[in-house]
């Protein structure tokens, strides 16, 4: 029988040893987060947007020393280039790279909906190695309805709950009569159409529904066309699901013709430029819902991390359900005193939370966000009811209605299944 020596380590194998173990252990105390959103192409804008502000909410809680006393959460990037196929191979890389969570939204819901179905496979596969989708702007209800998953959690109000919104102002506002739909040629903007008709005529059954048209995404460089069939309608509104780019250069079609339409959208003035375009226009009211607006008032909590925002990145704060999504997931890993992506994703189920807008909650039946909807409209500096400029101009934006999130919800027909259910 051959027989080992086990002789004494020497110091400097046994330091080795030791400095391994310093390091597996460090390993083990970092929770990665993948961003997947676009940073290249005609919305890098929007993307970078996103980006930062959920960078600073990260810094912010690995200031405070983490999550579990003591893990520090790690930010991984990746450019979805607003594509499936890029994502799918974004999903990769972060898999590989060991993300626990996917943070999206910015990438549109047919995108952001493929990579919640690969994750839902990867999960059933890989026991274990599970991930979670929150999804902060991609808002299809079926996301949280028909195909909703376990796995996916939406911190935005959805499709229904913004037009149901703009569907209670338009009630209260009679100079709107004759309506256009433009949307965007995607699962979003077929959507945001969709409930404009069903919601808006609802609310006004006197209103006219005068023309339809789909275009495709990002790649429109003039809109006028499409404005001049909107003048041959008659329509004195135009419900768009418009973002980033197309939503700019929409406005400045209409500028340039001189038309003077009220545009009701979903979270334009989120978007860098939008406001700069609707001032340079000079013609046309844009109305759009959120769950808060810069110069709202009586949002001292929400002014005070826009200033120290500011103050550490140089850029202006827009939107707090980003800021506020990956506190959410660290508030849910403490409450289930585990990193396990099951035990997270039950302890985020139901959870209520103390944001920056007030108490929100994530539904439990369908993992959508119970959060406030601020109908607001960017209008011309006034120093009543609109007093703070954007973006270096003298428009800024003014509070129409506020709508708790109870008062939005819909019903739902998702049919969850969980794990080992």
């Amino acid at each position: 029988m051959l027989k080992f020596n086990r002789a004494p380590l020497a110091p400097i194998a046994l330091a080795s040893l030791l400095a391994l173990s310093g390091a597996a252990q460090a390993q083990q105390s970092t929770y990665k987060i993948a961003y997947i959103d676009p940073l290249s192409g005609p919305f890098a804008n929007v993307g970078e947007l996103m980006l930062m502000h959920v960078q600073y909410a990260i810094e912010e809680i690995n200031a405070k020393g983490g999550v579990l006393g003591g893990t520090k959460l790690q930010l991984l990037q990746f450019d979805s280039k607003l594509s499936a196929q890029e994502s799918q191979s974004a999903l990769q890389a972060a898999i590989d790279q060991g993300a626990r969570a996917i943070v999206t939204g910015g990438s549109g819901s047919s995108v952001v909906t493929a990579l919640v179905q690969s994750v839902a496979r990867w999960n059933q596969r890989n026991p274990g190695k599970e991930l979670i989708v929150l999804n902060h702007s991609s808002i299809d209800p079926e996301m949280t309805g028909k195909t909703c998953s376990f796995w996916h959690f939406q911190t935005e109000a959805n499709t229904a709950m913004k037009m149901k919104a703009l569907a209670n102002y338009i009630k209260k506002t009679p100079d709107v009569k004759k309506v256009y739909l433009l949307n965007q040629d995607y699962a979003h903007g077929k959507q945001w159409a969709s409930y404009g008709r069903q919601l808006v005529g609802l609310a006004r059954p006197d209103v006219q529904f005068v023309g339809e048209t789909l275009h495709p995404i990002g790649r429109v460089k003039d809109f006028s066309p499409y404005i001049a069939n909107i003048k041959q309608s008659g329509a004195d509104s135009v419900i768009t699901g418009n973002w980033g780019q197309d939503m700019t250069l929409l406005l400045k079609a209409a500028g340039d013709a001189g038309y003077n339409l009220r545009y009701f959208n979903h979270s334009a003035g989120s978007v860098p430029g939008t406001v700069l375009a609707v001032s340079q226009a000079k013609l046309g009211q844009l109305t759009w819902v959120a769950e808060w607006h810069p110069g709202q008032a009586d949002t001292p909590r929400v002014d005070a991390l826009a200033k120290a925002y500011k103050a550490k990145t140089g850029k202006d704060f827009l939107a707090p359900r980003i800021d506020f999504t990956p506190r959410l997931l660290a508030a849910a890993i403490n409450k289930a005193g585990s990193t396990d992506t099951v035990k997270v994703a039950y302890a985020l189920e139901d959870m209520t939370f103390d944001s920056v807008v007030g108490p929100i909650r994530m539904r439990a039946e369908d993992h959508q966000l119970l959060l406030p909807q601020v109908v607001n409209t960017i209008a011309p500096v006034n120093g009543k009811s609109v007093k703070l400029g954007w973006e270096g101009t003298d428009y800024g934006f003014r509070t129409d209605a506020v709508y708790a999130g109870n008062e939005l919800a819909q019903g739902f027909d998702c049919k969850m299944v969980r794990p080992g259910g």
